[in-house]
């Protein structure tokens, strides 16, 4: 089967869209990756042994139970408010009940064998924090959270966060490369927006909905078209006994740590 690096998939009449899986053209990501849509009232349940599991909110209000424990997430969208997201082990078995039309969740997962405490994270677990702002010729502003990590869940095998560009500015910059698979996950804050992603030397138009798969050892930074804030969930899969732990900057771009432009000195 070919394998691919970008994708533009569409919710199915049951509202699953399909972005990763273990044995399909993206399977160098190592992880299942699925977004649902959901109606006021819809359920949905998920179980599976041996794989760890994180359910990310994106909008609508969201009614989760696990454990003998129950908590309800509300988020207007992506753009407005930060995240609700629970993570859990396998064999933990978790259900989702929407409360409002047009909930939406992003679901991860991969094959763990560890056992850990369940956690819900809130917005105040992962807060956005700026990067960038003022370099690079105050092109690459943006926000970034990281909702778990190796550093805060070594347990688990998954990296989870999100980034929120601003207006025709750039992420993943300066260009980099790790050799864990990454898996990006686009939306715009007006439907027809757009921007670009670059895969190593390919490049590829990113639309609302879109999403990138990322071989290990590829530079991955995109732009945001003017006009348009551009929200990716990132998704890294750790190796094994390779854990994810920071990234490795092309050496071509490094002088632009330091350089000064005449908008940055003004």
């Amino acid at each position: 089967m070919e394998k691919k690096v970008f994708g533009y998939p569409e919710f199915d009449k049951n509202g699953e869209k399909p972005l990763t899986s273990y044995d399909g053209p993206y399977r160098d990501m190592l992880m299942d990756i699925r977004v649902f849509r959901m109606n006021a009232g819809q359920k949905r349940t998920f179980l599976y042994a041996g794989e760890e599991i994180a359910i990310l909110l994106q909008k609508g209000k969201l009614k989760l139970s696990w454990e003998g424990k129950a908590e309800t997430a509300c988020r207007k969208n992506v753009f407005a408010e930060g995240p609700y997201c629970l993570h859990t082990a396998g064999g933990v078995e978790v259900t989702a009940d929407a409360g409002e039309d047009g909930t939406e969740i992003l679901v991860q997962r991969t094959h763990n064998g560890r056992k850990f405490a369940s956690k819900l994270y809130t917005p105040g677990d992962a807060p956005w924090n700026d990067v960038c702002r003022g370099k690079f010729g105050d092109t690459a502003n943006r926000k970034v959270n990281t909702i778990f990590d190796y550093n805060s869940a070594p347990y688990s095998n998954m990296v989870l966060g999100e980034v929120m560009n601003d207006r025709g500015n750039w992420s993943g910059f300066i260009p980099h490369s790790h050799i864990q698979p990454e898996t990006y996950y686009f939306l715009f804050d007006r439907p027809e927006g757009f921007g670009a992603s670059f895969v190593g030397d390919d490049v590829y138009k990113i639309t609302d909905g879109s999403f990138s798969a990322i071989p290990g050892g590829k530079t991955h930074p995109q732009v945001a078209a003017p006009g348009y804030v551009m929200y990716t969930c990132w998704m890294i899969r750790h190796l094994d006994g390779e854990p994810w732990t920071k990234r490795v900057d092309d050496e071509r771009y490094t002088w632009l740590y330091d350089a000064k432009f005449e908008e940055e000195k003004n």
